[in-house]
Order: C-alpha cells, then structure tokens, then sequence
C-alpha cells in the first residue's frame, strides 16, 4: 500500500500543474481585466496619482502570463499564495478563516445526504416491488431532477411572503453558539444533502439488488441467520464499494454547491470569497482559492480510494 499511495501522489503533481495553469490563463481570458476593473469601480483615476500602466506594474501584470504563472508557483512552492489585489490581505489567511464554514456546511450536505440515501436504497432494494420501493424511487428521481439552487430561492422567497418568515441568514460561530450556528447551517446543507442523495439512493439499491442474488447470500438465508445480520454484515458491506466511489465523485460537486448555496443564504465560505474574486477579477485570490480546492478534492479522492480494502479485504494495492 505504502507504493501505492506513493505514486498517487506523485500523480497529484502533474494533475495539480495542470488545473492551476487552466485556471491562470482561462480567467485571464474573461473580457475585463483587473485593471479595468479597478479604474470602473474609480478605485484609482487614471490621471491621477496612477496610470493605468503604473497600475499594471505594481500589480505584476506588466510581464507575460508564463512569467506571472512561474512567478506566483515559485511563491506556492515558498509556502505563500500571494496577497489579494484588492486589498492586500493574504490569500492563506482568507482561506483559513473562511475554511470551516464550508467544510461545515460540506460535511452536514454529506451525512445529511448519506443518512437518507442509504437506509432508502437498502429498503427498497430487500422490499423490492412493493409500495416502499416504488416510494424511494419516486423520491430518489425526484432528488436528482430538482436544483438545489432553486428550491433554496423558493425557501427564501415564498414562506417571507406567506408567512413572515425566513431562514437564518446571520452566521453565528459554533463555538459562540452551536444551536444557533446549527440553525444557519441546516437547511443549506438539507438542501445540498437531498439533490446528492438520489443517485447515491438509485445506486445503493441497484447494488444491493445485485449482492442479494449471490449464492453466499442464498447460504445465509439457508442457515438461519436473522435478516439484519444478512443484510448489514454480508450483502451491505460488499455493495458499498461502488456507492463509496460515487460518494467520493458527489464531494466535488458539493464543493460546487456551497459556492451558491453561500451566496444565496450569506455564509462568508470559500464558496462565496471565490465568487468575490471572480467578480473583481482578483487574479491571486482566484489562483490560490482553485489550489487549495483542487488539492482538497484530490486528498478526497485517495481516501476514497484507500477505503476500498476495508470494505473489501480482497482489494490489494499493487
């Protein structure tokens, strides 16, 4: 394992190279550079204490893009990720602060999602072809056809209008005040849970399906043994090996989500200080938040990986 684990990280290398050096020159390509948008929003005049080529040389913009690009790596590689352009605080610091609310908001949308897909898909697959199973289908196909952007629109515009009431929408730190930091957190993350729990739902249910038609499977029931010890020790351990991998694909996307589920119910994450940056074109911001994403998403995917051998004892890692 150890090999293995080593040259998953060296992989990480090159893939890493890669999605910085897309990003570096995609948000480049956007139509209004920085600049333009600094002398737009008349945060400096252009006659007067600084032109707009002075402008462009203090914000190292005034050099190639490879050059920019090798200059901010060398800076990554030296342990700093640069300073915001607009207001000269640490990109690292600015992640630091704003990394547990996503990572919050991440892990309740998780288990929130996991709490209900799995027992759904479990039930369905062993009460297949009754009211139950016909039940969690409807409700899985639902999850996956509903955006979760816009139910959480409707839960901010409607119930305000019907009956005067509307989510939290001040964050409250948890050590401050855990119930209240709960009540901010819990209907984004339902929200988020729910439109990941439908394919996690329909595949639980296809893979269990699949494990109870197994002759070991056929042997259990024939020696007696209760349905919860088949069930949960024998079929449901071997099914999980494929939902665990679809687990692993739904954290990118909801490391997508938080970026709109912040914005819309005024959660200072990650999520919203990247659209912030994109906004401003706050190069730097952008570049470092996309790392420590990217880095994030690929520690994730190891993990899950990894996980494959306790689920399955006859996965080796050559």
């Amino acid at each position: 394992m150890r090999a293995y684990i080593i040259r998953r990280l060296i992989l990480i290398i090159p893939t890493i190279l890669v999605v910085t050096i897309s990003v570096f020159l995609s948000i480049r390509a956007v139509p209004g550079s920085v600049v333009e948008v600094m002398v737009s929003q008349r945060q400096f005049a252009t006659s007067g204490e600084l032109t707009i080529a002075e402008l462009e040389h203090a914000l190292g913009l005034d050099v190639p893009v490879h050059i920019q690009y090798i200059r901010w790596l060398g800076d990554v590689f030296r342990g700093d990720l640069g300073e915001s352009l607009w207001s000269d605080t640490s990109v690292a610091d600015e992640i630091a602060s704003r990394l547990p609310i996503s990572i919050e908001l991440g892990l309740i949308a998780l288990i929130i999602g996991q709490m209900i897909a799995i027992p759904i898909g479990v039930i369905s697959a062993i009460r297949q072809d009754t009211i139950g199973d016909y039940v969690g289908r409807i409700i899985a196909i639902g999850f996956m056809c509903v955006p979760g952007f816009w139910i959480a629109t409707l839960l901010m515009v409607f119930p305000s209008r019907w009956w005067g009431w509307a989510p939290p929408m001040e964050y409250v730190p948890f050590l401050q005040d855990p119930l209240k930091n709960l009540s901010v957190f819990i209907i984004p993350g339902l929200i988020m849970g729910l439109t990941a729990a439908g394919g996690t739902m329909r595949l639980t249910r296809s893979m269990m399906l699949e494990v109870l038609r197994q002759d070991y499977i056929r042997t259990a029931w024939s020696k007696g043994l209760q349905e919860r010890v088949i069930v949960l020790r024998h079929a449901l351990k071997n099914a999980m090996i494929p939902v665990i991998t679809v687990i692993g694909m739904s954290v990118p996307v909801i490391v997508g989500g938080t970026v709109i589920m912040e914005q819309i119910f005024n959660l200072p994450g990650m999520g919203r200080l990247l659209l912030n940056a994109l906004n401003t074109r706050d190069y730097t911001m952008i570049s470092g938040t996309n790392l420590f994403i990217a880095i994030f998403i690929l520690a994730v995917n190891l993990l899950v990986d990894l996980s494959y051998g306790f689920f399955n004892p006859r996965v080796r890692y050559g």
